[in-house]
Parts: structure tokens; C-alpha cells; sequence
């Protein structure tokens, strides 16, 4: 299988082709080790960070941004939204608190103070 893609992890941003052969990948385009390095981990086991929000339930109509402390392997990004959208936090929630631990390997944190 072959896939064009662009990096993301500087803002040079290479566009690379990878050539998919069971569990080997072959990388072009690329300028650096980095570049490499993330073609290979998109191909064989992608992880991202989700970005969300959670309903804050003492206080009207807030919400508080959160995301995951750490990324999580694509195919659990709905599983993590649908652990977001069960819950509920009580003002005051501080930036980093933890909201919920251990959803899919990650902690998810508030990425802003609400008071």
C-alpha cells in the first residue's frame, strides 16, 4: 500500500510518500529522522490527542475545555468522547486538574481555569 502524506512535526512540512509491506515501511520524501520516524507511526499505529469539552454542572450553560493528557490510538478516539460525554465536573476546575483518569491509556485534563 502506498500513501502520500505531509509532516506535521515541524513546520517545514515534507511531503513524503510510505510504502506499506506487511509491518515495514519505506519513507521518502522526508528531511529529517523525524519526519521518518512519524510517517512509520501514522502507518502502522496512529495515536492522536482529543480535544473536547465537559459540561461544567454547577454553573449555567459552561462548559470546560479538556483534552487527553497524552494521544491515544485512533480507533479509541470515540470511545474516549463517549467517557466525555457521560461525565460532569463541579466549578472551580483548575488548568491540568485531571477529570478523568485512565480512559483508554490517557488522563484527561482541563485546558482552562473555571470559577
Amino acid at each position: 500500500m502506498k500513501r502520500d502524506m505531509i509532516c506535521i512535526i515541524c513546520p517545514r512540512g515534507c511531503a513524503m510518500t510510505a510504502e506499506v509491506c506487511g509491518d515495514k515501511v519505506s519513507v521518502t520524501g522526508h528531511s529529517c529522522p523525524r519526519g521518518e520516524e512519524y510517517a512509520v507511526n501514522e502507518c502502522l499505529h496512529p495515536v492522536r490527542t482529543v480535544t473536547a469539552t465537559v459540561r461544567v454542572a454547577n454553573r449555567k450553560d459552561t462548559m470546560v475545555s479538556v483534552k487527553t493528557a497524552s494521544p491515544v490510538a485512533k480507533g479509541d478516539m470515540m470511545q474516549v468522547m463517549a467517557a466525555l460525554r457521560a461525565i460532569t465536573v463541579s466549578a472551580p476546575v483548575s488548568m491540568g486538574d485531571v477529570l478523568l483518569q485512565n480512559v483508554c491509556g490517557a488522563d484527561v485534563i482541563a485546558t482552562e481555569n473555571v470559577y
